[in-house]
């Protein structure tokens, strides 16, 4: 692949009707981190962090897993503490999937692959990356889909039944520039 150069003359991307993007005041060097937050117009809000120290994202999100605005009416989310066994993840994923809400299948079995055995972490997140995949396919980002539904694929595969079938099913829709979402979705539900 060659990079495109403008010539030195062409005009930049067009800005919009925002104009150009603040940049904001510039990071220290030193490691510290800016006493005000870009702007400097809103007071910092301290992120939600779990009894370990790691972050937790309390913002709301819509039906394709998008952060909303703090405040705003999201959908219901999987609680942080959520530790399934095998057989109910499975069955909760394939519930959110007929629901067409792959993101949320995502995390369901995301808190398996942290919560499971060591020796199935690898399937459970190859499961969550397809499902992940799947979203990007709902939002119109096929490469992002692409992506992940190989890495999926390659982390499924080497198990057992049904996993060389979803291997396969998100490797074909990896490589397809066509793939209608839902058709998608309904397609891996069914094998899972």
């Amino acid at each position: 692949m060659t990079a495109r150069h403008r010539a030195p003359d062409a005009p930049g991307p067009d800005p919009g009707p925002a104009g150009p993007r603040d940049p904001g005041p510039p990071v220290p060097h030193d490691g510290s981190v800016p006493e005000t937050p870009r702007g400097g117009s809103e007071p910092e809000i301290p992120r939600d962090r779990d009894p370990d120290g790691r972050a937790r994202n309390q913002r709301p999100r819509d039906a394709f897993g998008r952060p909303l605005p703090r405040g705003a009416e999201g959908v219901e989310r999987v609680p942080d503490d959520y530790a399934p066994d095998a057989a109910e993840a499975l069955a909760e994923a394939r519930r959110l999937l007929a629901e067409n809400r792959p993101f949320h299948a995502h995390e369901v079995l995301e808190a398996r692959w942290k919560t499971g055995p060591a020796d199935e972490r690898e399937l459970w997140q190859g499961l969550a990356q397809i499902c992940v995949g799947l979203t990007h396919l709902q939002r119109g980002n096929r490469r992002g889909a692409s992506a992940l539904l190989e890495r999926g694929a390659a982390r499924v595969s080497g198990y057992g039944p049904p996993y060389p079938e979803i291997a396969r099913a998100a490797r074909k829709l990896a490589g397809s520039a066509e793939a209608d979402p839902a058709e998608a979705i309904a397609g891996i539900r069914a094998l899972l």
